[in-house]
């Protein structure tokens, strides 16, 4: 399945009462698949909104955007993932496209990812690789002590260790033969990365296209990303 010529993308977005965020978010995410559709008028892209559980204007400030919102309660942000990418795939561009030339990209509803995001992780999937990983940078952290002790662990690099749900892209065909994303609350990135690897399917990790999240010690998801910045104390 590797090397095939990519003809649709998806971007799949959860989010959990992200008001503030989420339209710098799915601007970011405008402006990154403008750039692909430019140099790939060919290609086309869909994006989808989970908004799990949200009682704030999250769904009103997205609702001002080009993007497909799916509405679920699962307080899991496995689900919210999986259901995102199901709806995404399950549109009528994508039932019309080989699995094998679908790309799934992921992110976050507090992040922002850069202009040529898209565009990168398609020209990796046509060079053969059926996964992206790439890094994540927070932003606005408060505590410049737990900025520093988050830089001494995580090197910034052509492959690096990390996985970020909130960049990972994956080829459909491989993502559905490994079960897609768990209905788990914590690590269903690393498992889909673990399973999608473990098959045999060319995979690289990448610094080349960082995407920014946000450095809020206050987590939308018990044990998330933000929980850990918020644990991090100055390294050693």
């Amino acid at each position: 399945m590797s090397g095939s010529r990519i003809g649709h993308v998806v971007v799949a977005v959860p989010a959990r009462d992200e008001e503030r965020l989420v339209g710098a978010c799915l601007d970011s995410v405008r402006v990154a698949a403008d750039r692909l559709l430019a140099a790939r008028p060919d290609v086309t892209v869909e994006v989808v909104l989970a908004l799990d559980r949200c009682v704030d204007g999250t769904a009103a400030v997205a609702a001002r955007h080009p993007v497909t919102l799916l509405a679920i309660d699962a307080g899991c942000v496995g689900v919210a993932r999986r259901e995102a990418v199901a709806t995404g795939l399950s549109a009528p561009r994508a039932r019309a496209a080989d699995p094998r030339a679908t790309w799934v990209a992921n992110t976050d509803a507090d992040c922002a990812v850069p202009p040529g995001w898209l565009t990168r992780q398609v020209a990796l999937a046509e060079s053969g690789t059926d996964l992206v990983v790439g890094t994540v940078v927070p932003v606005d952290v408060v505590d410049p002590a737990v900025l520093l002790a988050w830089r001494a662990r995580h090197r910034l690099r052509e492959g690096h260790g990390h996985v970020h749900g909130a960049n990972l892209g994956v080829r459909a065909a491989a993502y559905l033969e490994a079960g897609g994303f768990a209905e788990v609350g914590l690590h269903e990135d690393v498992g889909l990365v673990t399973r999608v690897r473990d098959a045999g399917h060319p995979w690289v990790a990448t610094d080349r296209v960082r995407v920014r999240t946000s450095g809020r010690s206050s987590s939308r998801v018990e044990g998330g990303f933000a929980t850990y910045l918020a644990a991090l104390g100055p390294a050693d």
